[in-house]
């Protein structure tokens, strides 16, 4: 999609592309990362920039960085106050791009920059959004695998807004794409949800994934439960509707119980059964309201945290977002 490349008025003329990659404690695979995305961008021409967003990383990685921008100004850094997360990470580089085109991809090379080039022909053909799917993930564990599978399922049967199964953060986004996203002022962010939200023109390009190059995933099982639970939560209100179809066949079965109970008695003379079922009843109904409850909580934790409106983030110092790219890192 060509378009012109002005900025405001003031500003240095807009790069064709913005790759954002967030890095945490990736300082053993910067210098690779860099040669292979920069062979790429170079080769195919492209007027670009790389956004690194260091994510209060507590090795070398933003000496790294530094190094990288030493030998390549196109590099510009973000160094962040703390470690925010991912989420957050990403939003601080779509905060600061410039590009016509913005592409989010991770620092690990599990997002080939070889798929760069294909990316940008869709977008040239007129698409504003274009997925990378992934058709394969034999990178990840059979549980990891599954887990997502069970995730995407639950989430689209749910969600009014379903998102691509098996697409990530790697993507192509047109700047008509970005200006939407960055309106969005909400703290508990999901980002795959946020950029299913906003719609536009969509296609999607088809990879297999490949291992990691560097590093260990940041990623345990706790924490992507986790996130599972903040996406849904972000994106739906159907456990709290869950809960009221829950309260009614509760209520349902408990009076036919208690019916039964009353016509035996009167009936046929027998006892109210003791203990054992009452505990029975106690704990099972115990244990359905401290769900609910749980779930309402989870809610009202997420209301809690968007009314303080504290930044989404705190830049402790940037690095090249004051110079005019031109001529630079080509």
């Amino acid at each position: 999609m060509a378009k012109s490349t002005k900025s405001s008025k003031g500003q240095a003329p807009r790069p064709e592309i913005s790759v954002i990659t967030p890095f945490y404690n990736e300082a053993s695979g910067v210098e690779r990362f860099m040669a292979e995305l920069t062979e790429v961008l170079i080769g195919e021409g492209l007027d670009y920039e790389i956004i690194c967003v260091d994510d209060g990383s507590s090795d070398l990685t933003l000496p790294a960085l530094l190094k990288a921008r030493e030998s390549n100004r196109r590099v510009r850094i973000i160094q962040l106050s703390r470690n925010f997360g991912k989420e957050v990470a990403l939003t601080a580089g779509l905060d600061h791009a410039r590009g016509q085109a913005v592409i989010p991809m991770d620092a690990d090379l599990q997002d080939p920059p070889r798929l760069i080039p294909h990316l940008v022909s869709r977008w040239r053909d007129g698409y504003q959004v274009v997925n990378a799917h992934r058709a394969e993930r034999i990178s990840d564990s059979w549980m990891k695998r599954n887990t997502a599978k069970l995730f995407y399922k639950v989430f689209n049967a749910i969600s009014e807004t379903p998102i691509p199964e098996n697409t990530g953060d790697f993507r192509l986004m047109d700047r008509e794409v970005v200006e939407a996203l960055r309106c969005m002022p909400e703290r508990d962010r999901f980002m795959k949800g946020l950029f299913a939200w906003v719609g536009y023109r969509t296609t999607e390009i088809t990879y297999e994934r490949p291992a990691r190059a560097t590093g260990e995933s940041k990623w345990n099982y706790w924490k992507l439960f986790n996130f599972a639970v903040g996406g849904v939560t972000a994106f739906s209100t159907f456990p709290l509707r869950l809960f009221n179809y829950i309260g009614l066949a509760v209520a349902s079965l408990s009076f036919l119980y208690a019916s039964l109970l009353v016509i035996r008695t009167l009936f046929l003379g027998r006892d109210v059964p003791g203990y054992a079922s009452i505990m029975v009843v106690i704990l099972f109904l115990g244990g359905i309201q401290l769900i609910g409850i749980g779930v309402v909580g989870e809610y009202i934790g997420r209301v809690f945290i968007e009314v303080k409106e504290r930044p989404l983030y705190l830049v402790h110092k940037v690095h090249g977002f004051d110079e005019d790219l031109r001529g630079n890192g080509s």
